[in-house]
């Protein structure tokens, strides 16, 4: 996507946040694939039989890190900080964009707060096999919306946002000055997005909803000394 016009999101103390903020989300996996041919062919299930942590990057995936990292190494970016989910896919996107670095980036943070969101009883299931196989849960879900629904075993995107708010309050925050990357997934990314710009529950539904986070893509966030608060300069940008 186009890079946005600056916007004003969450303000604090000049001394609360980081100088930039970079999120990616991971390069396509293996379970992207497969999903994407099940919902293709109006499958039931998700014809993947790797744990969730552990599913790997398709060939497209390492390619879409490897032009990330190539791209930010372009801007003459190094991380002070490095953070990434502990998954496989994200931990495998982290390390082919930092290997385009010139400069040896920092140390991984691994932070298990930055893991997808998890879908419970849902997992490995396509829209149609879950409203065959749950049709009471489906109607529920219908009922709360997705933001609020719970399915059971998993979480809902409030119990994603509350898990990053502590995430914030407990590593952003101590990050003055600093440039921070965060490797992670698209519902992390949007709701680091809902609490960043101070979105409500319709808002980032519909931003949701609109359009995908893609694979590789960047979204990032800067400090406006001026304002006093983090600028959105960057978002969904897909490098090329």
């Amino acid at each position: 996507m186009r890079q946005s016009e600056p916007e004003n999101v969450i303000s604090d103390s000049p001394s609360a946040f980081p100088k930039s903020i970079w999120f990616i989300r991971h390069g396509e996996s293996l379970g992207n694939v497969a999903r994407q041919a099940a919902e293709a062919t109006s499958a039931k299930s998700i014809e993947i039989h790797t744990r969730e942590p552990d599913i790997p990057l398709s060939e497209s995936g390492i390619t879409q890190s490897v032009k990330t990292g190539k791209w930010l190494a372009a801007l003459s970016f190094v991380p002070d900080v490095v953070y990434s989910s502990p998954y496989l896919r994200t931990s495998e996107s982290t390390r082919l964009i930092l290997e385009q670095f010139e400069t040896t980036p920092p140390g991984v943070r691994f932070d298990e707060r930055l893991r997808e969101r998890e879908l419970g009883v849902f997992d490995r299931l396509t829209k149609h096999g879950a409203a065959e196989k749950y049709p009471d849960l489906c109607e529920l879900r219908e009922h709360w919306g997705k933001f609020y629904f719970r399915p059971p075993g998993g979480e809902s995107w409030t119990d994603v946002i509350i898990r990053l708010r502590s995430f914030i309050n407990t590593e952003f925050r101590l990050l003055k000055n600093k440039d921070v990357l965060v490797v992670t997934h698209e519902v992390v990314i949007r709701c680091f997005k809902y609490i960043l710009e101070d979105l409500n529950e319709q808002q980032i539904i519909s931003i949701d909803g609109s359009c995908d986070v893609m694979n590789g893509a960047v979204t990032n966030y800067e400090f406006c000394p001026l304002r006093g608060n983090l600028t959105l300069r960057l978002d969904n940008h897909l490098p090329e």
